[in-house]
């Protein structure tokens, strides 16, 4: 792995990395390393085996949770929203179901679009301390009406994931995050990996930052607990459990899992999609990324190879000049 750490110092030096990464060949670590601060102001360095929070890289957590509520007959991919939401959320289709929110082809109206994300924007229309349970969101959810029909399209979709978070909560009567605790987490190993609320980050947690300098946190910006399409905070040793979890059936059966990873039309020029997970465009791999305010994130897993490598840093735009180098390295078409 020399070559790697050639790269990855070169990489982070030139860019300013706050974060870590891993690269493991299946169950060795082959490499690992820390860069920056877990807390500016304390001058607390990030160490490899610090909680990042992984923003959108939680919708792979999500649909596990749901994906094991489909696997248990609590309800299936062609359950629809509408059977479980009731009277709410009206300008949902009557026909969204499960896969089509699973597969970001639901066409609803979208509460978070990110074309017009930007790393310092104050996007929540509701102060952020409210939004602590899934079933919060529906404040932020409604009044967005249905842009395409239900199945017509791929289009990347926040607001479809929290649904399903609210539904999840609904058949089951657990708050979101213990589900997946219950669901994921602990079936996987996972003993570092929960929905933290960001106004009580405990030790050995990596605060998010807007910018590569300065002392400006993401805490103001995002939900104070994430829900179904992100939030949830995890080190990477846990991201590399996981994988191997999945991959080896101890959180879904298999073959759901293999259907969870059966690309659908392309989603866009680079990569596929499938239940809730990123497919590379050209092999095999499957990846989780996730960007928000104070987070950047990206995990590959290729099961041709068994090679499994991670990139998180606690700033917005930190990771993508590392993503981008590795995966030029580790995943080339």
């Amino acid at each position: 792995m020399s070559r790697v750490d050639e790269l990855v110092q070169q990489v982070a030096a030139d860019s300013g990395f706050s974060g870590a990464v891993r690269v493991d060949q299946g169950a060795d670590v082959r490499y690992e390393r820390a860069f920056g601060l877990a807390h500016r102001g304390w001058e607390i360095p990030n160490a490899v085996d610090i909680r990042f929070a992984i923003a959108s890289g939680a919708k792979g957590f999500t649909a596990l949770t749901v994906l094991s509520l489909v696997a248990d007959g609590t309800f299936s991919l062609s359950t629809t929203a509408r059977s479980i939401l009731g009277p709410d959320l009206p300008l949902i289709d009557d026909a969204v179901t499960v896969e089509h929110l699973l597969r970001h082809r639901s066409g609803i109206g979208d509460y978070l679009d990110e074309q017009d994300w930007a790393a310092d924007a104050y996007v929540m229309s509701v102060p952020v301390h409210q939004l602590d349970r899934a079933e919060d969101y529906l404040a932020v959810l409604g009044g967005f009406p249905q842009v395409s029909a239900p199945g017509e399209r791929f289009a990347y979709n926040n607001g479809g994931f929290v649904v399903l978070a609210v539904m999840a909560e609904r058949v089951t009567g657990l708050p979101f995050h213990e589900l997946a605790d219950q669901r994921v987490c602990q079936p996987a190993g996972l003993t570092a990996t929960a929905f933290l609320r960001s106004d009580e980050l405990p030790g050995g947690t990596a605060v998010g930052y807007l910018h590569q300098d300065g002392m400006r946190s993401n805490v103001l910006h995002l939900p104070v607990r994430g829900t179904g399409d992100g939030g949830i905070y995890t080190t990477l040793a846990d991201m590399s459990r996981l994988w191997r979890a999945v991959t080896s059936g101890h959180v879904i059966p298999s073959e759901l899992w293999a259907e969870a990873v059966s690309p659908q039309p392309a989603a866009d020029d680079h990569m596929r999609y499938g239940l809730g997970f990123w497919l590379h465009s050209s092999s095999s791999a499957v990846v989780l990324e996730g960007c928000d305010a104070g987070v950047s994130f990206r995990s590959v897993h290729d099961p041709t190879t068994d090679t499994t490598w991670s990139v998180v840093s606690n700033t917005s735009e930190g990771a993508w000049p590392l993503v981008k180098s590795l995966y030029a390295t580790l995943n080339p078409p």
